[in-house]
């Protein structure tokens, strides 16, 4: 098995592997969290003089091409709204610094009595290591890449309950008792417009075994082992390993991440591809007349919607102000973030995704239990028996 660590995913300019893995400059985050949103203007947090302030340019010229042009203002809870953050708390990561650095560093800054102490690494490993360190663990959040992970923990009696508070943001099946989702990814079928059009691609994952021209996966990388994952649980072993089979067979091209996959795409090297959304809009950040569209499937393995999110440690020394972090991730002013950033889905309804995608609401996603998603080991050996590279 490949072994990636976080971060995305979260490509020119980031890439992301099996945890989203994301290659960045902290330079190039920072320009972009202060400019990225610069439509919400001067917002006053905790006393200091705002999170965003608006310039004269208006948005980034970068995010152009991904339609940031005459972004809206998004709305939702703002953190002057929230209570303050006082006092220290240790994160443990599975979500990567340059995905996430520049958010976590900011809050820091701006509340004079706060604190953190971040700890990044693989999200399965952190889980590892807070069940092996028991009550000593000195982690108060996780903040994880993925569903999965988040139910390892709280299956293993390590989080704490969240108040109505931190949960009635978010839509239910992005939460449960323990952890709350933070942003998404929607799974999808990139495919290049100059040869298709939409209603060309067909809305049945498993008829792409069919499909009349060049595919392309990245099967090395966990968002597509998980992706596979979940067409094992829905349409059970015997019938994904025919779909692989036949994808193989008919010459489906490996690549090593989603985004050059979705690359691929768009330079006409091959017809459509299996990836999380936000690849093809980093693809048209860098390109914004790139040959390169959006379609999904309706209810099934390739319509899997993941989440990113956090839960509170059992441990925790403060739960008061772990709690209150979490809800910071989900302010008005973090979605968006989140939204022009990572280009990942928002979780609250009032701040819209980046490009031309539909709501959450709109899309018809499969009936599945995201923290089974992590159950990858059946499916690399199944992928592997069944011809895949990996």
């Amino acid at each position: 098995m490949t072994q990636h660590t976080d971060g995305p995913n979260e490509h020119g300019r980031i890439e992301r592997t099996d945890e989203h893995a994301e290659r960045s400059t902290r330079s190039r985050t920072r320009r972009r969290f202060l400019a990225g949103s610069a439509a919400l203007g001067t917002v006053a947090v905790a006393g200091c003089t705002g999170l965003f302030t608006s310039d004269d340019e208006g948005t980034d010229p970068g995010l152009i091409g991904s339609g940031m042009t005459g972004r809206s203002a998004p709305g939702g809870t703002t953190i002057a709204e929230l209570p303050d953050l006082e006092g220290e708390l240790t994160i443990y990561s599975g979500r990567n610094e340059f995905l996430v650095g520049t958010l976590l560093d900011y809050l820091d800054s701006v509340y004079d009595d706060f604190e953190f102490t971040p700890r990044y690494g693989g999200a399965t490993d952190l889980v590892n290591t807070i069940i092996n360190e028991g009550s000593g663990t000195p982690a108060d959040v996780f903040y994880s890449v993925n569903a999965g992970a988040l139910g390892a923990l709280a299956d293993a009696g390590r989080t704490r309950e969240l108040s109505d508070e931190v949960l009635e943001p978010v839509r239910e099946e992005f939460h449960t008792d323990t952890w709350v989702g933070t942003s998404g990814r929607a799974r999808t079928v990139p495919y290049n417009t100059s040869v298709y059009s939409e209603s060309d691609i067909p809305s049945d994952i498993m008829a792409f075994e069919d499909f009349d021209g060049d595919l392309g996966w990245a099967p090395s990388y966990g968002s597509c082992q998980a992706f596979v994952t979940a067409m094992r649980l829905i349409e059970g072993r015997e019938r994904t390993r025919e779909w692989v089979e036949n994808v193989v067979e008919g010459g489906i091209r490996a690549y090593p991440d989603e985004f050059a996959a979705s690359q691929a795409v768009a330079d006409g090297e091959i017809d459509a591809a299996f990836a999380n959304h936000y690849y093809i809009q980093r693809v048209l950040d860098g390109s914004p007349d790139a040959s390169i569209a959006t379609a999904f499937t309706e209810g099934d393995a390739g319509a899997v919607f993941n989440v990113a999110g956090a839960a509170v440690v059992d441990e925790a020394d403060n739960p008061e102000l772990a709690e209150n972090f979490v809800r910071h991730l989900l302010s008005a002013e973090a979605q968006e973030y989140f939204a022009v950033e990572t280009f990942e889905y928002p979780l609250i309804p009032e701040v819209e995704p980046v490009g031309d995608l539909p709501p959450i609401d709109e899309l018809d996603v499969p009936d599945i239990d995201l923290s089974r998603l992590s159950d990858l080991e059946p499916t690399i050996d199944l992928m592997r028996d069944a011809g895949a590279q990996i």
